[in-house]
Parts: structure tokens; sequence; C-alpha cells
């Protein structure tokens, strides 16, 4: 029973029923083809009843990397990690003392892995640091390029094999370079002069092949205002060639208010690369946490205790709007007092694998601090957020869909008690005849990957092509990710 309200209460509830009572026939179908699509925003979801859209909460799982050669230090950061194959292989800025953006003390320094849990830092011999060569150096001795050097693996199809690695680094005086390597270990200047110019870039910029837009896209620093006043943001620009680029657009962040956006972290997500997943560092400047006592046990450096930052959540489908659905802390700095220092959530450019069932972000830790390093965070795969349904039951219904497939996969978890019932509609909302809920075999348990089935049928209905809706009946259940397969 609903307890009646009058007024203006009343009435938004009444059109609130009228608008979400049922399906919306004739909406244009959703093509999905056999793509996997998370539930990180509501781009599939017509209607919720009883069940919610939830972010979930990485875990950390140590330290895999301390920032304790005499060339990294207190103020290396900006941090990349891309998989190559099976080699995990991690860049980031050296750098023992604060200065301005683009030293000469500034280097670019290499850690690689075969599981992206430990790391080694490999004595690369490549370039002269401190009058040695025994070092983990691939950029040494070209400011301000060591500044922000934030490499990709350029998957653009034709890409030639030596050049199969890119980087974008530099600064506002100089705009922004495109380097290249064959092996990710020897870099060479790609052009000699930048590719992008005219704007802030006074933070980690980066770059990638766009596999769903079919174009290079590059996320980079701006200011709100002019010149370096007003808030933090992010703007984009997209080319075909990595030469010519279109002229910058600030990215939208939808009907939320601007927030100090340090850094974007914008990647494709591996498993659905149409989906790019983004990491920023949420900063909050003058919000000081520390006591000067707590400061100066942690040996912080000067005028990096007054701010405080965490890394936040956000998505894309292209172009340049960010669905920001979750607006709390991804990863918060926690109970640990030297992850409440200035700039102490950045988080590394790029989501990995590191087993089956598996993902990891990495984030730094104690920056500014003598025991700056990088710390790991798992989620389970896809387990970025999820539509979850309370013990007490909750429903989800998608909007119509192209069928696509043979077979309906979902990742999901539910309790011991919980379970995920789904029922397939067409596109006036009548359920099809034998895929009713009462038809559906109840989904019980955790998997990656769980083929949902119907009493009477080994698959979907022959009805490919057709629009269908899947309406999902949940209790006690977190459904992260769908897909159609053959």
């Amino acid at each position: 029973m609903y307890r009646i309200l009058s007024g203006p209460a009343g009435f938004m509830i009444f059109l609130a029923l009228l608008l979400f009572s049922g399906p919306h026939p004739g909406a244009q179908p959703i093509d999905l083809g056999q793509r996997l699509e998370l539930f990180a925003d509501r781009f599939l979801i017509e209607r919720l009843d009883g069940a919610f859209l939830f972010l979930h909460e990485p875990r950390p799982a140590g330290v895999v990397l301390s920032f304790d050669l005499p060339w990294e230090g207190a103020f290396s950061g900006y941090v990349t990690v891309l998989q190559d194959g099976p080699l995990y292989r991690m860049y980031y800025r050296g750098l023992p003392t604060s200065g301005k953006d683009g030293s000469p003390s500034e280097t670019t320094c290499y850690a690689e892995s075969r599981d992206g849990i430990r790391w080694v830092k490999p004595k690369l011999r490549l370039f002269r640091v401190g009058g040695a060569r025994h070092n983990n150096v691939v950029l040494a001795g070209q400011p301000p390029f060591s500044h922000n050097f934030s490499p990709f693996l350029d998957s653009r199809p034709g890409a030639p094999a030596a050049e199969r690695f890119k980087a974008l680094a530099g600064t506002s005086e100089k705009g922004l370079f495109v380097f290249a390597s064959a092996d990710g270990l020897r870099w060479k200047l790609w052009r000699e002069k930048p590719v992008l110019t005219g704007s802030a870039f006074d933070s980690q910029n980066l770059a990638f092949w766009s596999e769903s837009e079919k174009c290079y896209v590059a996320y980079f620093r701006t200011w709100s205002k002019t010149g370096f006043s007003g808030i933090r943001t992010i703007s984009r620009a997209v080319s075909d060639d990595l030469v010519s680029w279109s002229e910058p657009v600030k990215m939208s962040f939808g009907e939320t208010e601007l927030e100090h956006l340090y850094t974007s972290q914008t990647h494709p997500y591996f498993r659905a690369p149409h989906i790019y997943i983004a990491l920023p560092m949420r900063f909050l400047p003058g919000c000081k946490v520390l006591t000067e006592e707590e400061s100066r046990l942690l040996q912080i450096g000067k005028g990096y205790d007054s701010d405080c930052a965490e890394t936040v959540f956000m998505t894309s489908r292209g172009g340049n709007r960010y669905d920001r659905t979750f607006l709390e802390g991804f990863i918060r700095p926690g109970l640990d007092p030297g992850n409440w220092a200035s700039r102490s959530g950045l988080s590394a450019l790029g989501v990995v694998p590191t087993g089956p069932e598996e993902i990891s972000v990495y984030r730094q830790s104690h920056y500014a601090q003598p025991s700056n390093r990088l710390v790991r965070y798992t989620l389970r795969t896809d387990g970025f957020s999820s539509v979850r349904a309370p013990f007490s039951g909750g429903e989800m219904l998608t909007r119509p869909l192209r069928l696509s497939g043979q077979t309906l996969v979902l990742n999901l978890s539910t309790g011991a008690a919980g379970s995920l019932r789904a029922e397939l509609q067409d596109e006036q909302g009548k359920p099809i005849p034998g895929y009713g809920l009462e038809d559906s075999i109840p989904l019980v348990g955790d998997a990656i990957e769980k083929t949902v089935r119907w009493k009477g049928h080994a698959g979907l209905p022959d009805r490919r092509g057709a629009a269908v809706r899947i309406r999902l009946v949940m209790k006690d259940a977190d459904l992260y990710a769908l897909q159609f397969r053959d």
C-alpha cells in the first residue's frame, strides 16, 4: 500500500508512476551485437524497482612498488600500467624533490611484471643518471617530457610495428608531443613539432586509439577559466593520424557540479572497449585534514599537507560526455594518515586483469613523503558497479534490445538465499511464451559467466534481430554485466 500524498509531492509521485509504470513502446532498440555490457551507467536500464546501481569498493592488495631509488623519490608519480601480451609494463615519473614542471631532474622510470602483482625494476643501462647506467630509466635529459610521459599501445589497424608504442608528453610552454617506440624501452620523438598546443597540460595527459570511434582520442588537463584559474577539468580532442587534431572540447559531466579533477585516467576497458573507464583524482584544495604534528612525523614535503584527494569513478561511451552516475569516492584515503596528504589519491592509468576472476587498479600512497609507493587494489572481473537487489527483492527492466545471440550470459553474484530470474518480453512488454518469469530457472551462486536458462529451452528464442526486453527479478543479488552470445 502507498500512503497518498497531497500537494506537489503527491503530484510528483503520480507523474513518476505514469512515466515508469511500464515499458514505452516504440523506443529504438539498442543493437548490442555480442558486446559485453557493464552496469556502470543507465545505458541499458529503463526501470529499476527496489533495485539500485551500486558502486563497489576496490580492496587493497598490498604495496607493489616503492619509489625508493635515488632518481625516484617522494614526488614520483603519473603512473601508467599496460598489458603487452604476457608482459605487464609500468611507466612513471621519477622526481626526488619538487620543482617546476618539466625540470631537468625528472626522469621516466620503468618496471615490469609477469602477473601484474610482482614487479621488478630492470637495470636497462639506457641512460646515465647520477653517474651510473645501472638503472630503470627509459627517458632522461629531455625536459619537459619526463614530467608526464604517458605511453599507450597503438592498436590502430595498420600501425607500424616499429611504432607500436606511442606516448604523449609535454607542458603548456611547449605543447604536447608524441613519442614512439618498437619495444617500449627505447623512445624517440615521433614528430619534432607538438601535436596539441594552447592548453594547460599541467597533469598526466593521455591518448589512445578508440576501436569504437575509429580515431585517436586525447584527454588532457584544462581549467574552467582562462590560464591556470578556476577549476581543474578535462578536455578532449580527436585525430585520424595523431598529427592533425580537432579543436579541444571541454568534457561535460551531466548535471553534476564541476569538481577539481586532477587527472582523467580515461581508457577503454579491455573486456568492453566501447566503454571508457575513467579513474580521476578528485582534488580538494585547502581541505586540510592532518595536524602539524602528523605532517611532521610523516615528513610530508613543504606545502603538501594542506589539501586532500581521492580516486573517483566515471565512464564515457565516447564523445565529450562523462557519465557521473556515482559521485562517491571510489578509493577513499582510508585509515592511513599518509594518504590524507596532498595528491595521495593519484590512481594509475590502466585497469588490467590479474587473474581469471580479478582485475586490478593501482593508486599512489604517501605522495610527497619518503615512503611514497604504489598500492594495488582488486575488484572482481567487471566489478566496478552493479545492479543490486536487497534481500527484500528488486527488479530491473531493460530498454528494448536487438536479440543477437543464442544465449544470455550474466556476470552475477547472489547470497545463499538469493536468486535471479529472467523474463523475456516483446517490445510491448508482454512475456514471450515459454520465456516468462514462471519458466525461468533461478540462478543462484557467484560466477563471472553464468548462462540464463528457461524450462524446456536450450537457449534464447529464434528471433534474431527482433526487439526484446529483459526483466530481471532479483533477491540479495548483484548483476555486473550481460552479453548475448552464439
